[in-house]
């Protein structure tokens, strides 16, 4: 079966959406950084009966077309699902949705919690990013001359690299990390839309104080997967859930890119725990 796809204008600019599956149940999801609404196709054929799931390619990823400068406020993501919702919609579909957030869109997803936490049933997290504060992010995206001194380090990247470099000599850095962070230092293009993305995305800053009371409030079931050799996510930011009856954690012999084919029984478990 050919996979649906659509755009849809928000202000001046075009989201790419995917869906995947014919279930009743709206499943938003949201992928990492670096990667699009397709990487949860192969989800379909293990949550397609139940959940249609609505894929969206944030700014400066897949196909959308972002032109509102650079910020998207949850306020405009919050839009964007109601005109999804709109354009979509079914009378059989239930009113409230449910969110799955690959690293970067798990960030997103517990933004979206705190945010408008009466919409939604259930969130899953996969890796989930936005449960401690990065310092580098906060630094080079939550204050002026931060992102001033983020900007010139995209262009002049040369000093950051001799300090990861040094953090990995001092054993500060482990090797997967100084990996990752050359990943994105070494190529020009790579460094623009890291700025791109990061920038954008600033707003979505999940408070894990007001999550925790709105899965309490609401008594919204959360579910979050983390892979036990995963450098980037570690599975103890979650530790602050421990003892919660709504909230379930489960930690698989893997590393950090866990949305992938195979580990969709361990994904498609997680709706059934």
């Amino acid at each position: 079966m050919e996979v649906k796809t659509q755009i849809i204008q928000y202000r001046q600019s075009f989201i790419s959406i995917y869906f995947f599956g014919k279930g009743d149940k709206w499943l938003f999801c949201f992928h990492g950084y670096g990667e699009d609404g397709s990487s949860f196709q192969f989800l379909k054929n293990f949550l397609g009966d139940e959940y249609t799931l609505v894929a969206i390619d944030l700014p400066f990823h897949g196909r959308t077309n972002w032109n509102e400068g650079l910020l998207m406020a949850p306020q405009d993501l919050i839009s964007i699902i109601d005109l999804i919702i709109a354009a979509n919609g079914n009378s059989e579909k239930q009113n409230k949705i449910s969110l799955l957030g690959f690293s970067l869109g798990g960030r997103v997803a517990l933004h979206l919690l705190q945010t408008i936490p009466s919409r939604i049933e259930r969130v899953m997290l996969i890796a989930p990013d936005g449960l401690h504060l990065n310092f580098w992010y906060a630094l080079g995206t939550q204050t002026n001359w931060g992102n001033k001194l983020f900007a010139y380090t995209m262009k002049q990247p040369d000093w950051f690299a001799r300090l990861v470099n040094f953090g990995y000599k001092i054993k500060l850095l482990s090797k997967s990390i100084v990996r990752f962070t050359h990943r994105y230092l070494d190529d020009a293009q790579e460094r623009t839309l890291l700025y791109e993305r990061w920038t954008t995305m600033r707003k979505f800053k999940p408070n894990i104080s007001a999550v925790k009371k709105a899965i309490e409030n609401y008594k919204i079931e959360i579910r979050l997967l983390f892979g036990s050799y995963d450098k980037i996510i570690l599975s103890n930011r979650s530790s602050f859930f421990n003892d919660n009856p709504h909230v379930k954690i489960k930690v698989i012999e893997a590393g950090h890119m866990l949305l992938k084919e195979k580990y969709a029984e361990d994904i498609a478990s997680l709706f059934s725990q």
